[in-house]
């Protein structure tokens, strides 16, 4: 007799009583496919030898269909713990929000919202309304409008200034960012024609003034743009032309000066214990006409493109029809004037931004976090070593290359490291951390305090994982 024939049909396993919790959970056309697999597996391997199982039992099929289902269920963009002492991490989402921004954003998400009404008037709304006070309030500009991220904010102004002209930049200043995005590239996309002044290392203002001269003639370039060097240093026998001076370059020259400040830092980079860094603020005051940075760095809020700058410049670029292309959306706006808010009271600010809790947390709370979670991992796994162990962490997103930033964290001893982080980065929450000689770093500096004990519980699971 062909074993086959004693496999259940597929309406007998939907009629049976295992299907009705699935059927609750999933839409019953995903639960057939799943079974239909399960069947044509079962098919297969009891022929084979593959299929070990009775083949008129139901529940091996339910088993191999609910794998699947579960493993469906699981949502592709999924929260992280941050164990690797890496602050503003890129691949984990960079900035983590404060709960003012979550909280904004969960307001407004779930019905109809002020995005582009205006309920004194009762008439259409500007979207770009939302954030402009605070960013013009907090950086000491004109104006301000909010796109979709920091490379956007400069394509955006840089074709309302200079489209089909040229634009006079620095060759130390033609940085890559993220992605393998350039900025010859950005230049171009933006419809700008590029003039390289200066060499890598050296570009003095006089190397400026010559490039404003260049080009046809009756077709000098419209800007000038200096970008800030964010993910790389040039050290050495190097020059750099200060702002200031070419604020008095492209006065007399009658362009527009733009500035790239990169990380959106809106305190006083002394006041994290950080080495000096351009800020929009610190722009505006030199008489810089538009500068652009990002939302979600050293700012603390969500991905955003943040130009600030004279009204009439800003008005030109909320009046280009790309702007419209790289708007934001509601629950964005919502989160980060929620954020920029918290900036008015410098005194709680560092509180409640995590990006700025995270790096000025104090090395003695560092300290007794690591060896707090150190002594119970110890305690509850005593087949691996834990200790705490002082960490170097790293600001990360682009930001503060080769600064260092002196931590606490546990390091676990194991036979097969790769083993453990993998099963770290498989469980629920997924715990990255990093491997340092052939050993496992779980840096705490970038974990919420609320979540040592869900960290805990991770690592634990995952010395015990066995695949």
């Amino acid at each position: 007799m062909d074993p086959r024939s004693r496999i259940p049909g597929l309406d007998r396993l939907l009629q049976d009583g295992a299907a009705t919790p699935f059927l609750a959970r999933f839409p019953r056309p995903r639960v057939v496919e799943a079974l239909r697999r399960a069947l044509d597996q079962a098919r297969a391997g009891v022929v084979d030898g593959a299929w070990e199982h009775d083949p008129a039992d139901p529940g091996p099929y339910w088993h191999v269909a609910a794998h699947e289902l579960e493993a469906e269920a699981v949502p592709s963009l999924r929260p992280v713990l941050n164990a690797t002492g890496v602050v503003l991490h890129t691949n984990l989402g960079r900035a983590p929000l404060a709960p003012e921004a979550v909280h904004a954003m969960q307001a407004v998400s779930p019905g109809y919202s002020t995005l582009e009404f205006d309920l004194e008037s009762g008439r259409r709304g500007s979207r770009y309304d939302h954030c402009a006070g605070l960013l013009a309030e907090l950086t000491g500009a004109e104006d301000a409008v909010v796109v979709n991220n920091c490379a956007a904010a400069l394509v955006l102004v840089l074709n309302a200034t200079a489209a089909g002209r040229g634009v006079v930049v620095s060759r130390g200043e033609l940085v890559e960012i993220g992605g393998g995005f350039r900025i010859p590239d950005m230049l171009e996309r933006a419809g700008t024609r590029m003039v390289e002044v200066g060499s890598t290392n050296r570009t003095r203002t006089a190397d400026y003034e010559q490039g404003l001269r260049a080009g046809p003639v009756g077709a000098p370039p419209a800007a000038v743009l200096k970008v800030h060097r964010s993910n790389f240093r040039v050290s050495g026998f190097t020059e750099e032309a200060p702002v200031a001076e070419l604020v008095a370059v492209c006065r007399a020259a009658g362009v527009p000066l733009i500035h790239d400040v990169g990380s959106g830092l809106l305190v006083d980079p002394a006041e994290l214990e950080l080495p000096p860094e351009p800020r929009a603020s610190t722009s505006m005051a030199a008489g810089v006409d538009v500068a652009v940075f990002s939302g979600d760095k050293l700012l603390g809020g969500p991905q955003a493109g943040l130009i600030v700058g004279r009204a009439e410049i800003v008005a030109a670029v909320r009046d280009n029809p790309l702007c419209r292309a790289l708007r934001v959306d509601k629950a964005t706006l919502a989160a980060l004037e929620a954020t920029l808010r918290l900036y008015r009271d410098p005194a709680t600010v560092r509180r409640r931004v995590p990006v700025l809790r995270m790096l000025t947390e104090e090395p003695t709370a560092l300290e007794a976090r690591a060896r707090t979670l150190a002594e119970g991992l110890t305690a509850a796994a005593t087949a691996h070593e834990a200790v705490a162990v002082r960490t170097e962490g790293r600001v990360g997103g682009g930001t503060y290359p080769e600064v260092a930033i002196p931590g606490w964290g546990v390091r676990i001893e194991t036979k097969d490291v790769g083993r453990l982080a993998a099963a770290l980065r498989s469980g629920t929450p997924a715990v990255v951390a990093r491997v340092e000689d052939d050993g496992l770093i779980v840096d705490v500096r970038t974990i919420p305090p609320e979540a040592d004990g869900t960290l805990c519980d991770a690592l634990l699971s995952a010395l015990e994982y066995r695949p």
